[in-house]
């Protein structure tokens, strides 16, 4: 009767052991080795056995959950582009009450997203290469992450300036404002040998973004007093 009693338990345990140790791929397992190795390599030359193979995954999930490599290429965009970072540059927006405040808190916070991390910034990395090497997915890319805040700062740019925000003027002003920040992510593994005390810290990148803030501003509002300056003497 002993032996009889305990059969029962060795059977569950076996019933048990397959879904205890099983390795189906899950679609978020699928997404976060897809985004690391996107990141790193780009769309192109990322492979889906690569994927895979982080994930833990067999090469067919990727066809089955997003039906090819674009597929899943795509949905990496949308969880990329739904970053924490974005909905932070989102809420300061809403938040700002001048032209000036929208400027300064973009800028901020998008130096700290891009330079002020351990981790990588996917959502930079990708959209790098997309900028090299654009894929059918770039419409999406623009669209749902990058014109909603792109046009929001070129509006603040144009109020400051004294222009709206289709004028060549305010969109020059808008791209060297952008580039500024871009460069400290960019050019990291130059100025840490130009500049070797320059370690990015969070007091350093506070520092350079009031920085970037106040140069920005300095120019836009003379450009904007030799405007009005220009139709003052035009009357």
């Amino acid at each position: 009767m002993g032996n009889r009693a305990a059969l029962p338990v060795a059977g569950a345990s076996r019933q048990r052991r397959p879904r205890r140790h099983a390795v189906a791929p899950t679609r978020e397992k699928l997404l976060a080795a897809a985004g690391q190795v996107f990141a790193e390599r780009g769309f192109y030359k990322a492979t889906i056995r690569e994927i895979c193979r982080r994930a833990g995954a067999n090469v067919a999930s990727v066809n089955y959950t997003f039906g090819d490599k674009l597929g899943l290429y795509t949905e990496v965009l949308r969880q990329s582009l739904r970053a924490p970072e974005v909905a932070q540059i989102t809420a300061a927006l809403d938040a700002a009450k001048s032209p000036e405040e929208v400027l300064r808190s973009v800028i901020r916070m998008r130096l700290l997203s891009l330079c002020g991390k351990k981790r990588p910034d996917w959502a930079f990395h990708i959209v790098m290469h997309e900028f090299a090497q654009p894929t059918p997915a770039m419409d999406r890319v623009i669209d749902e992450g990058m014109r909603a805040v792109y046009e929001r700062v070129l509006k603040a740019v144009g109020q400051i300036l004294g222009l709206p925000p289709e004028h060549e003027k305010t969109k020059l002003c808008n791209n060297s404002i952008i580039g500024q920040v871009i460069f400290y992510k960019v050019s990291q593994p130059v100025l840490s040998r130009l500049q070797p005390e320059l370690k990015l810290t969070p007091e350093q990148l506070e520092r350079i973004a009031e920085h970037i803030t106040e140069f920005s501003l300095a120019y836009l509002r003379e450009a904007s007093r030799q405007r009005e300056q220009e139709k003052q003497e035009g009357k």
